[in-house]
């Protein structure tokens, strides 16, 4: 039987009980690999229960660098009866199954094509440990060794790990190492070598290690946020405890430990959403974080800050819905709810960061796009990017750089007698001038509303007034495509009539699968989105293409509806490829669904108004 074997290239699949104490153990293994060099893209997929439910972690090993998901698995540490089928199907052939061979189990729940490595880790426990959580939390680092002996890891490394983790608590660590050595001893005198291997490298460089909700985070510190109010929600909580930690290291008086921030967990999201707009109203750069569902609590409060054009930051950590739906697996599935969000005519500003690095500098960048804008922004981020960790590029910031504060009114301009209409267009960007409560004694004073109003923000109910004010949204909006992040395009080695538009946590798979098709002969121009709305460079990218894939993680093509929607573009020349059962997509699924489609393509006769989108879910 043939049987993979690869150095520094492959993904090990980890099966556990949700609450067994497993995501730490797999993390230090993930860890590990890492600080010998070689790049790793873990994935904790868990349920939206406390305990009790099946929970993943795929590790994506790859020297070559690529950090998506690749889909398959060459190893599953087979550690959860309830999902033994589905695991072990989900091995390539040739691969290897990991279990805890304390309990014989018959014949046919293997595969023949699989090399299994059976290791009595419950036994072993029972045999060591006489307290029932310590038996459970050691079988994790148990096996973590005899992996680590496998697959060539350096053993102290992880050792490294345990004393940065556990220092100045010797008993835990003493113990933690102890059962480490016990697997790899285990494996050394009685299992196999494997085909699979790691071996220590230079590739990680001066990358860092982060999720994507503490880069925001610190995003928004940088930005100059000094007000967050927020109510707890999956995947988006750890933004706001993540402000919390920085903003009482690096917003805190020195001389008097003063706190030089604000954050509240109000009520519910309507309340947060409402004392970000106050806050922003007031002159503070203000955010709060939520998810899909709260976002569809907000939205009259949305409404109210982009018809009072109030600047307002809103981190929206996407994902499965809608109603509940799945707490804890991602999409892409916010973007028209967002785009438009609130009755009437709205258009709101979406960034789409594609990693922590973007997440970071995005945040900031949402700050000072909803100040020069006045108006709602959205960082969509989803709970891919958010909850795991990620190598990127080292976060920069040049402390030179000056807030964007847009069109702000000063006193002495006030004074001096210059014109002031909150809601005038005064140089053709759609963007009015503001003032600042307490900004001048007795003037540039204005009634702050939701209803109808003339440029002098003077309550009116007059047709011209009313069309004068919402074209001139409109014109902001079209503003606001010169300003946000621009899209980032990769060429193909040759010129082609097809392309491909993607965007925020779908990139790092995409990066795989562009090359993955160059391979076979299917070149592709790439457009990744980095902000809504479109700038001129997107309807020009669409001119010069037949075809173009929008890949995207939603059932009902989100991205698709808007560039049809927002750049009048023929449908039948977006070709869908679709991903939504919650976890992230994958370089093989995008191959796949792409090749299937050209080859397909290539042997249909074209008809006239013939639609070639086609959808590939899972």
């Amino acid at each position: 039987m043939k049987r993979i074997e690869s150095v520094n290239d492959f993904v090990v699949k980890f099966a556990n009980v949700n609450g067994s104490g497993s995501a730490s153990a797999n993390e230090l293994f993930a860890k590990a690999i890492l600080r010998m060099g070689v790049p790793v893209s873990p994935r904790n997929i868990f349920p939206s229960n406390i305990q009790g439910l099946p929970t993943w972690y795929e590790a994506r090993v790859c020297e070559k660098g690529y950090l998506g998901r690749r889909g398959g698995v060459d190893m599953m540490v087979a550690m959860n009866p309830q999902t033994w089928d589905a695991d072990v199907a989900e091995v390539d052939p040739g691969g290897y199954l990991f279990y805890d061979s304390t309990r014989q189990l018959p014949p046919s729940s293997f595969r023949e094509d699989l090399h299994v490595i059976g290791m009595p880790l419950t036994a072993i426990c029972n045999a060591t440990y006489e307290d029932a959580r310590q038996r459970q939390l050691f079988k994790n680092i148990l096996y973590v060794g005899a992996l680590s002996m496998l697959l060539g890891m350096d053993a102290q490394v992880i050792e490294t790990l345990f004393s940065e983790q556990y220092r100045g608590k010797e008993r835990l660590l003493e113990s933690n190492v102890r059962a480490l050595n016990a697997g790899r001893e285990f494996a050394r005198d009685h299992l196999d070598p494997i085909g699979l291997q790691v071996r220590a490298s230079k590739k990680v460089g001066e990358r860092i290690f982060v999720d994507g909700n503490s880069a925001a985070a610190l995003g928004c510190v940088y930005g100059g946020a000094t007000v967050a109010a927020w109510y707890p929600i999956t995947p988006s909580s750890s933004v706001a405890e993540a402000f919390q930690k920085y903003c009482s290291k690096l917003r805190v008086e020195p001389s008097t430990g003063m706190n030089k921030f604000a954050i509240v967990q109000a009520e519910d999201e309507i309340a947060s959403i409402g004392m970000v707009v106050g806050a922003g109203w007031n002159g503070a750069r203000a955010f709060t974080a939520t998810s899909g569902p709260g976002v569809s609590l907000m939205t009259e409060f949305i409404g109210l800050a982009y018809f009072a054009e109030i600047p307002v930051t809103i981190i929206n950590v996407q994902r499965g819905g809608p109603s509940t739906g799945m707490p804890t697996r991602t999409q892409q599935a916010d973007l028209l709810s967002c785009a438009y969000a609130s009755h009437g005519d709205t258009k709101h500003v979406l960034l789409f960061p594609e990693d922590p690095h973007e997440c970071f500098e995005h945040a900031a960048a949402a700050l000072d796009l909803a100040d020069r804008l006045q108006t709602p922004v959205f960082l969509m981020t989803d709970l891919d990017i958010g909850m795991n960790q990620r190598l990127c590029e080292p976060f920069v910031w040049d402390d030179a750089r000056q807030y964007d504060r847009g069109k702000v009114m000063t006193a002495e301009e006030l004074e001096a007698g210059k014109d002031f209409g909150r809601y005038k267009d005064v140089d053709g960007d759609g963007i009015p001038w503001r003032t600042l409560p307490g900004t001048h004694p007795s003037r540039g004073s204005y009634f702050t509303r939701g209803t109808t109003r003339d440029p002098y923000a003077r309550y009116s109910e007059r047709g011209p007034d009313y069309v004068y004010n919402v074209q001139r949204l409109l014109k902001k909006f079209e503003t606001a495509a010169t300003l946000v992040p621009q899209p980032v395009l990769r060429k193909a080695a040759r010129k082609t009539r097809l392309g491909v538009i993607y965007f925020g946590s779908t990139s790092p798979a995409m990066n795989e699968a562009l090359d993955s098709l160059t391979e076979v002969g299917i070149h592709l121009d790439a457009l990744r989105l980095r902000a809504f709305p479109f700038p001129e460079s997107v309807a020009q990218f669409l001119a010069e293409h037949e075809s173009v894939f929008v890949v995207e993680q939603n059932r009902d093509a989100q991205m698709r509806s808007l560039l049809v929607n927002e750049l009048e573009v023929d449908p039948s020349r977006l070709v869908r490829v679709l991903h939504y059962d919650g976890t992230p997509i994958t370089a093989r699924f995008i191959t796949e669904a792409i090749t299937d489609h050209v080859h397909a393509e290539a042997s249909t006769p074209k008809r006239k108004a013939r639609s070639t989108v086609q959808e590939q879910a899972v």
